[in-house]
């Protein structure tokens, strides 16, 4: 049986990606690591945690004493490293906690990897370091065609992100990211540890904390709260549905070359105020409320400090060498996406109002 442990598998992406193996790969002893900060939810989880092959430890990646005894007491044999502060606004206001999670917290994994795996007699045969990053770390690109294709969505300019972009970041997030990724090369290229390093493009789906846009956005326009969008709203992202995300991961971690970068996107650009507008209309034709009732919530607030304006992500190489490719159209995704929003309001009151902390924070007590 191998043991593949999972950091980060209460939060958005790690919970869906740990659902996922934990389904598909019964024979793999799955182990969901996550230290359960206000962003980690083990409701996200509950349909699966009774599963003979699923552990939850709660840690924190920066113990590097304890993420070094868990390697040794499961013999992990792989790590897909999701762990991370990722909120462009909380790295702002607070970017040790950024360093200190993103960069010491990655460098404390694989040493405690390379560790454990050089004390095997097969040492990294058939061990694997997957690192999931993000593309932020490449800046920002150029928005030379204002107002994109003519039903005024992507693609918004020439240039995309590819795996050979050079690093640019621009927040103290990406900044983080960015200095984790190097590391992570740094193991491969000094030690032989077998890595791989994706970066992906904004990601939606169910169970996001709603500080990120769009789940915060579909509670306001269902309690019809203000919409603060920065500046004008032109910024350009590129989407991608979580699960379509989470089966990229599978693919990579099971067949991507060691050593390689992947990018994951959704060949899918639009803008904030564009992204907006949708919500809108979806959510109120889905609560039967009259079109542009919601019009008014749109509120234009001071733009954020460093914002940059076009992310797009070229995902040809992982579609030409691994097959995969976007399996939802964008309006399939955030149809989806606002009918569970809507459908799941009690988790979002939840997490909303905190009590989730407190539910986990109270069983733990009682262990």
């Amino acid at each position: 049986m191998k043991t593949i442990m999972i950091t980060g598998g209460a939060g958005f992406i790690g919970s869906h990606v740990v659902r996922l193996f934990v389904n598909k790969y019964p024979e793999y002893h799955i182990i969901n690591l996550d230290k359960l900060t206000y962003a980690g939810n083990l409701a996200n989880l509950k349909d699966i945690e009774n599963r003979p092959n699923y552990t939850f430890v709660k840690a924190d990646i920066c113990d590097f004493d304890t993420m070094l005894q868990l390697m040794k007491e499961h013999h992990v044999d792989g790590i897909i490293h999701l762990a991370a502060e990722s909120h462009v606004d909380r790295s702002i206001k607070d970017p040790f906690t950024f360093a200190r999670t993103n960069v010491m917290g990655t460098l404390s994994l694989l040493q405690a990897a390379k560790i454990y795996w050089e004390s095997l007699p097969e040492t990294y045969e058939g061990k694997r370091f997957y690192h999931i990053s993000t593309d932020e770390v490449y800046g920002a690109l150029a928005l030379t065609r204002p107002e994109g294709d003519a039903d005024g969505r992507g693609p918004y300019g020439e240039d995309f992100f590819t795996e050979d972009k050079k690093y640019m970041p621009h927040s103290p997030y990406s900044a983080a990211k960015a200095a984790s990724d190097h590391f992570v090369r740094a193991y491969h290229d000094t030690y032989g540890m077998p890595t791989i390093v994706t970066n992906c493009s904004n990601n939606y789906g169910p169970y996001q904390f709603p500080e990120k846009l769009i789940p915060l956005f579909i509670n306001n326009i269902r309690h019809r709260r203000p919409l603060p969008v920065y500046g004008k709203g032109e910024n350009v992202r590129d989407w991608l549905y979580v699960e379509d995300h989470a089966r990229a991961i599978d693919l990579i971690f099971h067949q991507g070359k060691v050593a390689e970068t992947y990018n994951i996107g959704g060949f899918n650009e639009w803008k904030n105020i564009d992204i907006v507008k949708t919500l809108i209309r979806t959510v109120d034709r889905i609560l039967g409320r009259p079109e542009g009732a919601d019009d008014d919530l749109i509120t234009y607030v001071t733009d954020r400090q460093g914002h940059d304006l076009r992310y797009a992500i070229d995902s040809t190489k992982l579609q030409r060498e691994l097959g995969w490719e976007p399996s939802l159209q964008f309006e399939e995704g955030i149809e989806k996406t606002v009918r569970w929003y809507l459908d799941n309001q009690e988790w979002m009151d939840n997490v909303t109002s905190g009590d989730y902390q407190k539910y986990y924070e109270e069983m733990y007590a009682k262990r």
